[in-house]
């Protein structure tokens, strides 16, 4: 069985002579998701086959995506990671000037007909840029000026997305930003004082919320005051959990996602389609399987003697962890609704691309030596 395994590494590794970085228990546990993803994705979508083949597309071209970045030596990446954040924050400023706007924001480029969100490719950028200054010789005497300088570069694109308005990104990017900054040596002193400064600021946030932003907070407290409006997506998605039960409805078989009751399903909310098919018990191996895919990151995060690797490893492992626990607690009542979609479950191309091209750059970090 070892041989065996041994052999299918090395001959993947080494497919048609390009020289693959393929880690088999990461690529196995993100290639299970894109198809459980297929499985509910047909279920949600109404048995739509178009549907169905133009997802299952994406998810080819964002594996191709991820085996290519997965060849790029991290030591290429670090020293690109300046233009690549630039290109990145640039396309949010052309997002805000002529991007295309839907459901009341303006978070799309529309290239002939293909809708690209620049945004979720922050996601990878800022950790990207916030290693790079980290790990720079330059800063090496003057690690608190790197601090600070790496807080405006995350504060700052995080303030255009959320000029879109796109407050669930923006809060991610904030979270992804401050996960790198954290793993490139903040201090716990100083990690105690900005929990402290943040959740003192909460109270003065909230008159710069949209109206919208402020009736899904309002919502979560008390979703019934509204059953058929503001409340009316929270309230099926927790039916459509309860009637899953222990052991679920069966494939197919969801009265809330068949019978058109629940919205948002092939995006947001497909999380509440796959609990009511597969019940609680499929909810739980669903997480586990998230769970396992994380603590591979983190393994492989663990191993490297590379700083910027480690620094982004970690930072695309909980950036996954906050995508799903987000989408999970908003489908579960617990949480405002944000629209955070469910990392390679959900319907769409870019999240899909941006997953598994940070998986992607994971599988490539772990070969990284320390050369700075």
């Amino acid at each position: 069985m070892i041989r065996l395994q041994l052999s299918l590494t090395t001959s993947i590794r080494r497919l048609n002579g390009f020289p693959v970085r393929l880690d088999i228990p990461l690529f196995l546990l993100a290639l299970l998701l894109c198809l459980l993803g297929l499985a509910v994705q047909f279920s949600a979508g109404g048995e739509d086959l178009d549907q169905l083949i133009r997802q299952a597309v994406r998810i080819v071209v964002a594996v191709a995506i991820m085996l290519a970045l997965s060849t790029v030596p991290i030591e290429v990446l670090r020293r690109f990671s300046p233009p690549i954040y630039l290109a990145a924050v640039g396309l949010v400023i052309l997002v805000l000037a002529i991007g295309f706007t839907g459901r009341g924001a303006q978070r799309w480029l529309d290239l002939g007909g293909f809708r690209f969100q620049p945004s979720e490719l922050l996601k990878l950028a800022i950790p990207m840029m916030v290693a790079y200054v980290l790990t720079s010789t330059f800063f090496k005497n003057y690690r608190n000026i790197a601090f600070w300088i790496s807080g405006v570069l995350v504060l700052v694109p995080a303030f255009l997305v959320y000029l879109q308005p796109d407050l669930g990104t923006a809060l991610l990017i904030i979270a992804v930003g401050a996960a790198a900054i954290f793993f490139g040596g903040l201090s716990w002193r100083w990690v105690g004082i900005s929990s402290f400064s943040v959740l003192a600021l909460i109270p003065l946030i909230w008159p710069f919320l949209q109206d919208y932003q402020k009736t899904r907070v309002l919502t979560l407290f008390d979703p019934w005051s509204d059953p058929l409006g503001r409340g009316y997506h929270s309230i099926q998605s927790m039916i459509a959990i309860g009637s899953g039960g222990i052991s679920g409805k069966g494939w197919l078989q969801g009265s809330q996602s068949q019978l058109d009751f629940l919205p948002e399903r092939n995006t947001d909310f497909v999380f509440s389609v796959f609990a009511e098919e597969f019940g609680f018990v499929g909810g739980m191996i669903l997480i586990f399987i998230y769970s396992l895919l994380i603590a591979r990151c983190l393994m492989i995060a663990y191993r490297c003697d590379y700083d910027f690797a480690r620094i982004v490893v970690c930072s695309v492992a909980i950036m996954t962890f906050v995508h799903l626990f987000v989408n999970v607690g908003m489908v579960a009542g617990i949480l405002p609704v944000v629209g955070l979609p469910l990392p390679l479950i959900s319907y769409g191309g870019t999240s899909m691309v941006t997953v598994l091209a940070g998986l992607g750059l994971v599988m490539g970090a772990q070969y990284a030596k320390r050369t700075v």
